[in-house]
């Protein structure tokens, strides 16, 4: 017996979708059924590309600058304009700041933009999309379906990376409180915690012979994911089969997280 993972008759909003992560979980969002609006901001000959691959009937690019909490309203209110509604949040934009930085050292600055992008960004997008999903019909058993990307790094903590980890610790934190908060109203919120992905942001460390062995070297599976693997727990907690589900936050690291 096959079990389809479908998200028919489902609008989802996906940032940073343009690239990466982002990309994979748009194109398996659009395969399961899932109508698709998703945000980048300066990556727009791959937003176009991907938006083209996908169908512009299913799926639709929006440049966004998520580097505050303001930007949400008006994004949720863009998929709303062409699709009707909004069933799904996915929230993978963010930024690591590549360049090791120790706390003495670090600039305020590159603090300040950090956590207004990974965190600030994501308050804004959450609290549109609920006060979208409190009002609509529903289309299912679920009111909605938000799922946080946070990261290993939350969790573990990263040495020279405090801005980044605390920015992903704060997301899981979110992911708790909301899910409580939200159960009675039929929303669901969870969190899928990447490790070391092939992606653009992260491609620099791995493809350094030092770092790149020294990172494969913490993964017990041995080598780093891809996103596509990302993807699909993301598709898995917004479908029916992870109807007992939230609250969760689902480590996708090859086991990394239990060697930090």
């Amino acid at each position: 017996m096959s079990i389809a993972l479908s998200l028919s008759n489902k609008v989802a909003l996906i940032t940073g979708g343009s690239r990466g992560i982002g990309a994979a979980t748009v194109r398996m969002f659009t395969a399961a059924g899932a109508k698709v609006v998703f945000s980048y901001e300066k990556a727009q000959s791959q937003a176009e590309a991907l938006r083209r691959q996908c169908g512009e009937a299913d799926c639709q690019a929006v440049a966004s600058n998520l580097s505050g909490p303001s930007a949400g309203r008006g994004l949720v209110a863009e998929v709303v304009k062409r699709f009707g509604r909004l069933d799904i949040l996915i929230a993978n934009h963010g930024v690591w700041p590549a360049q090791d930085k120790a706390i003495d050292e670090m600039p305020d600055e590159q603090w300040r933009s950090t956590l207004a992008i990974n965190l600030d960004g994501v308050f804004g997008l959450v609290k549109h999309a609920v006060a979208q999903m409190k009002t609509q019909p529903r289309t299912g058993t679920a009111a909605g379906h938000i799922v946080l990307i946070s990261s290993t790094s939350g969790q573990r903590g990263e040495a020279f990376h405090c801005d980044y980890s605390a920015s992903k610790g704060a997301l899981i934190s979110m992911v708790k409180s909301l899910s409580t908060e939200l159960a009675s109203a039929g929303i669901y919120v969870n969190s899928v915690a990447p490790g070391w992905v092939d992606t653009d942001m992260s491609r620099p460390a791995l493809d350094d012979p030092e770092s790149g062995d020294e990172i494969r070297s913490t993964i017990p599976l041995g080598r780093v994911g891809k996103p596509e693997e990302i993807a699909a727990p993301a598709l898995f907690l917004c479908t029916e089969h992870a109807a007992f589900i939230t609250g969760e936050i689902f480590n996708v690291n090859g086991g990394a997280v239990l060697c930090g």
